[in-house]
């Protein structure tokens, strides 16, 4: 029985914080077209729908009265996405891509195994226009594909009636009516060349390739010719033909006809905080997408470049081509085919990036332009900005309650008040570089001019007690030496261990009593449990509450300023080791030439003459520069 009411309990507590998931989403739903997916408890995308307004189409889900289907599919509803399109037309083929890939169990519309559709040239001695949704390796020309049947039908029987080339699947014996409505060039009847089906294969191909400016300058023509010659019948129908393209010709840029795979790239920043989003392209179709956000520091194409380059590293799995943002170097740069052309004479992160990536992964990587690849990476960046902004409005919703959960955090804690929580975590990979940091949450607010850094001095390899163990000895010794302010509350990443090992240096080293807890994790890496005392024990603080939500806060934080830290002192080792492994260079002179140039880069492009002023000769400054050039090229 206490089992069955546990358990209870614990559906009661999932069900309520995911309403309050939903409820913060709701407040933060754009007004643009886009497509939402629904997911139930265990996470899985249980119904994928389309909206003109994603704010209105998503909150109706979760106000007012339905029917029997949707309120079985809005009772398991724990969770949603969206992603923005710039367009109706783009939400559907997308809301299509979704379900193809995802087979939500509530979808019935555009769950079926049909491909899209496309036009086609057969490859004949008497070539003739079909719609089909099989691509064969049959030398035909296929072109699309198109968002549904009707839109391909359309746009057939749009170039039906402006090239004649024959309509039925075999030669009659005599010439048909499309003939008589010019139509059909009437192969059964007349000899053809070759080279009249080269001329409208060619016209076609580039109609449907994007080029109908070209023939709707020759319509226009012609309609203006038949209008001055008072044939007025058959100005009305060269102007219906310019009605058509128009109606039936709208771009897709959701889908792309060569079906490669593709990762498409797209970012923006804002308040020092960068957001980067991935969409990924399978078979020429939009697939899902993926972001995140982070703090950047330096210039935000380099940093973003950065990121690109990390996330391959991370992840081996590889598409045919990358597109990429222009970076604002290149924006004037000159095209070819809609890509711009990267200056190998320019120094740039973006260069130097882009030409590892393609000796590295071997991966096609374009700068799109104009175009529909330039369309996507939009489409990108767009999502980006959305994501982005959401994050910053959420931001001011959780600081205006986090003075209230920081008042409410002392009394789960039986304290008299929280005001200033300094919390700690450690950072190493395989033991290397370890080090610790600090951030300061002050009234539940970040405090970033308090925050401090840690080299690890005294632990070898990665002992995360004994670390915690130095970096609160240090980090107090100052507050007792210096008499600092103490804070309110100390916390700590980990378990009944890491509260341990600080409670013994603040009380038995350093005479201070201060209360620790500490923010244990899940299996998921994320803020499961708040535990304090000694022996430690769990506080049973609601997950879906205030105060949960500002200590994840102050873990997420203090972690993320932890990893920078870490990066950064293992990326300033690597540089050390490059100038550490040239014959001839210490410590001293090591510390001279970074002091004197600024980077590893600097000393690169400098000449042998450059190196005259720190009393070094120029067989030394020769062989500095070649180890440096092998160093970036191998």
């Amino acid at each position: 029985m206490d089992h069955q009411h546990t358990d209870r309990e614990q559906a009661e507590q999932q069900l309520a914080e995911a309403k309050e998931t939903i409820r913060n989403k709701l407040a933060l739903l754009p007004d643009q077209s886009g497509c939402y997916l629904m997911k139930n408890s265990e996470g899985v995308i249980i119904y994928v729908g389309k909206a003109k307004v994603l704010k209105n189409r998503v909150r109706s889900y979760f106000n007012g009265s339905h029917n029997g289907k949707t309120q079985r599919l809005v009772s398991e509803i724990r969770d949603f996405e969206f992603i923005v399109t710039s367009s109706n037309m783009e939400a559907l083929i997308l809301e299509c891509n979704l379900i193809k890939q995802y087979h939500p169990r509530y979808n019935v519309l555009l769950k079926d195994d049909k491909t899209f559709p496309y036009i086609k040239i057969t490859n004949e001695k008497h070539p003739k226009l079909e719609v089909t949704r099989r691509i064969i390796k049959d030398k035909g020309k296929y072109f699309g594909p198109y968002p549904n049947a009707y839109a391909a039908q359309q746009t057939k029987k749009l170039l039906d009636r402006l090239y004649p080339l024959r309509k039925c699947k075999t030669l009659p014996d005599k010439v048909c009516l499309y003939y008589h409505l010019g139509q059909c060039i009437a192969p059964c009847e007349f000899d053809v060349q070759q080279t009249e089906y080269d001329r409208m294969i060619q016209e076609i191909s580039k109609f449907l390739n994007g080029g109908q400016d070209v023939v709707k300058n020759e319509l226009q023509r012609k309609m203006e010719e038949a209008a001055e010659k008072l044939e007025f019948e058959r100005a009305k129908e060269f102007r219906d033909q310019l009605i058509a393209i128009d109606a039936v010709m709208e771009k897709q840029k959701i889908t792309m006809s060569d079906a490669l795979d593709r990762d498409i790239f797209g970012f923006a920043v804002d308040k020092g905080w960068m957001c980067v989003q991935i969409l990924y392209m399978r078979q020429g179709k939009l697939i899902e997408r993926h972001g995140t956000t982070f703090p950047y520091y330096g210039e935000a194409y380099d940093d973003f470049m950065t990121f690109v380059t990390q996330y391959y590293s991370d992840n081996p799995a590889l598409p045919k081509q990358i597109l990429l943002p222009v970076p604002p170097e290149l924006e004037a740069a000159e095209t070819v085919d809609g890509v711009a052309i990267v200056d190998e004479t320019a120094s740039t992160h973006a260069d130097d990036v882009i030409a590892s990536l393609h000796s590295w992964l071997k991966v096609k990587v374009l700068m799109p332009q104009r175009g529909r690849k330039s369309e996507v990476v939009t489409m990108a960046i767009d999502n980006a900005k959305v994501m982005l902004d959401e994050k910053f409005r959420l931001i001011e919703r959780d600081e205006e309650r986090s003075v209230k959960a920081a008042e409410s955090l002392a009394g789960w804690l039986g304290l008299g008040e929280v005001r200033r929580i300094e919390a700690f975590d450690n950072s190493n990979i395989q033991g290397t570089n370890p080090v610790s940091a600090m951030v300061v949450f002050t009234d539940g607010k970040p405090d970033r001019k308090e925050y401090r850094k840690y080299k690890v001095k005294t632990v070898q390899g990665p002992d995360d007690y004994e670390t915690m163990r130095e970096v609160i000895r240090r980090r107090y010794e100052r507050v007792v030496k210096e008499d600092l302010a103490p804070p309110d509350l100390i916390v700590v990443d980990g378990g009944k261990g890491q509260i341990s090992a600080a409670l013994d240096v603040l009380e038995n080293e350093l005479g201070l009593y201060i209360p620790v807890c500490g923010l244990v994790k899940d299996a998921k890496h994320k803020t499961a449990q708040l535990m304090t005392g000694d022996p430690a024990e769990i506080v049973p603080l609601p997950r879906d509450s205030q105060e949960f939500y500002l200590l994840q806060r102050i873990q997420d934080e203090v972690h993320r300023f932890a990893i920078t830290f870490h990066r950064e002192q293992r990326a300033k080792s690597m540089v050390e080791s490059k100038l550490d492994s040239i014959p001839g260079i210490g410590e001293k002179r090591r510390k001279l030439l970074l002091k004197h140039f600024g980077s590893i880069k600097k000393i690169k492009e400098a000449s042998v003459e450059d190196f005259r002023p720190l009393s070094i000769g120029d067989k030394l400054a020769a062989q500095i520069i070649a180890a440096l050039g092998e160093e970036s090229s191998s």
